[in-house]
C-alpha cells in the first residue's frame, strides 16, 4: 500500500494534511473522501485506514477487496451477486446492516453509491464514530446533496431535507482528491462540517 510517507513525497498531500487526517482518525471522526472516478479516493482511504488504534474491531463493506487494513480485529465483508435463478444475491445494503449487528468499533465503506447511503446515514448517527467511506462528488460542497440524493434511492419515505439534516450530523470531515491534468493524484481540500446552533455549513480547513 501507499504510506503516509509516500504522499508527501509524490506532493499528493502536505504533512500538515496528513497529521491533522491521523488526529482526526484517530480520535473518531466520521470521514468521507470525495472526488472524481479514478481521482485515488480508494487509495486515501486505504492510507488513512493505517491511522486506525491497532486494537480497534473494524469491519470493512466493500463490492471487491481492495482495502488493505493492517488491524488486528479485521472482518471483511463483501457483496455477492445473484444466482443464475436471481436469488441469494448479498448487497451493500445487507452487509451495513449485518456490520452493525457485528460490534464493530469502525465500520469502513469501500464506496457509497445507492441505497445504502440510508443505512450508512444511521450508523453515523447512532454512535458508530469513526467510520470511514468514498462517494463520487464534484466538489466538497456537494457532498452532502449527493449523500442525501443517494439515500433517496432506498425507497424510504424521508423528505429529503430531512436525510440533508442527517448528513449534517453524521458526517464531520469531508477530503476531496482530484487527479490533475498532468495524471498526479492530490488532496484538494478538508473541509469541516460546522453544526453551531441552527447554523450548518462546510468549511474548509486551511493548510497551516
Amino acid at each position: 500500500g501507499i504510506t503516509p510517507q509516500k504522499y508527501v513525497d509524490f506532493g499528493s498531500a502536505t504533512i500538515s494534511m496528513l497529521d491533522f487526517l491521523k488526529i482526526s482518525v484517530e480520535y473518531g471522526y466520521n470521514v468521507v473522501i470525495s472526488g472524481g472516478t479514478g481521482s485515488g479516493k480508494t487509495s486515501l482511504l486505504n492510507m488513512i485506514s493505517q491511522f486506525i488504534p491497532m486494537h480497534e474491531r473494524v469491519i470493512t463493506v466493500e463490492d471487491a477487496a481492495e482495502l488493505q487494513l493492517m488491524q488486528e480485529h479485521v472482518v471483511r465483508l463483501e457483496t455477492r451477486p445473484a444466482s443464475n435463478d436471481g436469488e441469494n444475491a448479498v448487497t451493500i445494503r445487507d452487509l451495513i446492516k449485518n456490520a452493525l449487528r457485528m460490534r464493530p468499533d469502525r465500520i469502513v465503506v469501500g464506496e457509497v453509491r445507492s441505497g445504502e447511503a440510508l443505512d450508512l446515514l444511521q450508523a453515523l448517527n447512532t454512535g458508530h464514530d469513526g467510520s470511514l467511506c468514498t462517494v463520487h462528488a464534484n466538489g466538497p460542497a456537494e457532498v452532502v446533496q449527493r449523500i442525501a440524493t443517494l439515500a433517496l434511492f432506498s425507497g424510504a419515505q424521508i423528505p429529503f431535507d430531512a436525510l440533508v439534516t442527517q448528513v449534517y450530523f453524521g458526517v464531520d470531515l469531508i477530503v476531496y482528491v482530484k487527479r490533475l491534468s498532468s495524471g498526479k493524484r492530490v488532496i484538494s481540500s478538508i473541509s469541516e462540517i460546522r453544526r453551531d446552533g441552527g447554523q450548518r455549513q462546510i468549511v474548509q480547513i486551511d493548510d497551516e
